[in-house]
């Protein structure tokens, strides 16, 4: 790999690929050793194509569980089934792994754009700004920013667009399945909230099992399926649907009743 080749986006991926690595030795710890991460089915991970994949997860902490992901991700295709043990796999990690984030969160320090460089797709919400509630159209640049990372590669996406759990779909997400029609695959998270600082990046309580659920590719129509099909699918597939209110466990309810005393971001 040439020491000036660049994404489609301009980064020097020999400068990502040392970002990541510097990442994921500073972060490994948190999901083996302070917490432990427990993880369901990553030896799908293996057999997805290189390009054009949009994994879809419920939304927990700002940045702690995009980290799992690489880690799991990375792990998987080097060989690791449902384990992140031996850290060796980040020496040579995956460079087209994207994942969609807040413009005004990855522009709010030195850090977040460091962090940004490794694989953000930023884009601007249009229901929320500065803490305030907003009605704005979508950025047509941001949906043609994110076709171009799945054109390239991986695209991870939190499609409630909140860490606030059981929150809607955002219909931007079913719009661009149907528009690039990329391989679906869901996945499931929880105990990153009770772990780490909304933001994700202060461990709050060591001790927690983080869990990871990566499932089989969704099954979309995407000619015939509607938006509204689309998005119905999503929340059941990432769990999100209120009718799971009633099988979560007590523990995340009271997580849940402590997260909406808190303001959204």
């Amino acid at each position: 790999m040439g020491l000036l080749k660049r994404n489609p986006f301009g980064h020097i991926l020999f400068l990502k690929k040392w970002l990541i690595r510097i990442f994921g030795l500073l972060t490994h710890r948190r999901y083996r050793g302070y917490n432990e991460l427990n993880i369901e089915g990553s030896d799908i991970i293996k057999n997805l194509p290189d390009t054009n994949v949009l994994f879809v997860s419920n939304h927990q902490t700002y940045f702690a569980d995009v980290t799992a992901m690489f880690h799991v991700f990375n792990a998987s295709l080097s060989g690791r089934v449902d384990s992140i043990k031996n850290i060796g796999y980040i020496w040579q990690p995956k460079l087209n792994i994207y994942y969609v984030a807040a413009k005004e969160t990855m522009n709010a320090g030195l850090l977040y754009r460091i962090m940004a460089y490794a694989g953000a797709v930023s884009v601007e919400r249009t229901w929320r700004a500065k803490g305030e509630e907003v009605e704005r159209k979508v950025n047509p640049d941001d949906t043609k920013n994110i076709g171009i990372a799945l054109e390239d590669g991986w695209v991870i996406t939190f499609p409630q667009g909140t860490t606030k759990p059981f929150k809607p779909i955002r219909k931007g997400t079913a719009h661009i399945i149907k528009q690039y029609k990329p391989v679906v695959i869901p996945i499931v998270i929880d105990g990153f909230r009770r772990s780490f600082d909304k933001k994700g990046i202060r461990v709050k309580k060591r001790g927690i099992l983080q869990t990871m659920q990566i499932k089989e590719p969704l099954e979309i129509d995407y000619e015939n399926d509607s938006i509204e099909e689309i998005v119905s699918k999503l929340e059941y597939a990432i769990e999100q649907h209120p009718s799971f209110l009633k099988v979560i466990p007590s523990e995340a309810l009271e997580d849940m009743e402590e997260l909406n005393k808190k303001r959204e971001y």
